[in-house]
């Protein structure tokens, strides 16, 4: 049986910065001198979506992934890329300093972001955000996106 330590119980041997850039990475010894890895990270507040309908419910990091992965399909070569798009939402909706943010504002920074990215990506999460009927809405948006380029 292995013998349980509390963290406050090891020490410290090597703090470098996580490999995301927003952790900070342990490397500790316990008494008995076995070492393992810790990772610390910020802990930021909850952060409320006000949804269209006017409802609110809490940000998930995992819906909002898996929105970008549907519409933009197999254009991104991987998931890290996908995690980076999510990742540099979510630093500005934080950066925003509400507890709140309108859905429409997530939609515009995801579209930002796959902008500068991929127009096919763009043109597709487009088409779900804006709720293309028509062809001409494509078209508009496809403009749209030549033309900030």
């Amino acid at each position: 049986m292995t013998k349980q330590y509390k963290i406050g119980d090891s020490r410290v041997i090597e703090s470098r910065e996580g490999s995301d850039g927003v952790s900070i990475r342990r490397r500790r010894e316990s008494p008995d001198g076995r070492r393992f890895t810790t990772y610390e990270r910020v802990e930021k507040p909850n952060l409320a979506v006000i949804k269209k309908d006017g409802s609110r419910e809490l940000y998930d990091r995992e819906k909002l992934t898996i929105a970008i992965r549907r519409s933009v399909g197999k254009f991104f070569e991987s998931e890290i890329e996908i995690d980076d798009i999510v990742t540099r939402v979510e630093e500005s909706l934080y950066a925003l300093g509400e507890n709140e943010v309108p859905s429409p504002k997530i939609g515009s920074l995801v579209l930002d972001e796959l902008l500068d990215r991929n127009e096919v990506a763009y043109v597709r999460f487009a088409s779900v955000y804006y709720e293309f009927k028509t062809l001409d809405q494509f078209v508009e948006a496809i403009t749209a996106a030549q033309g900030n380029k």
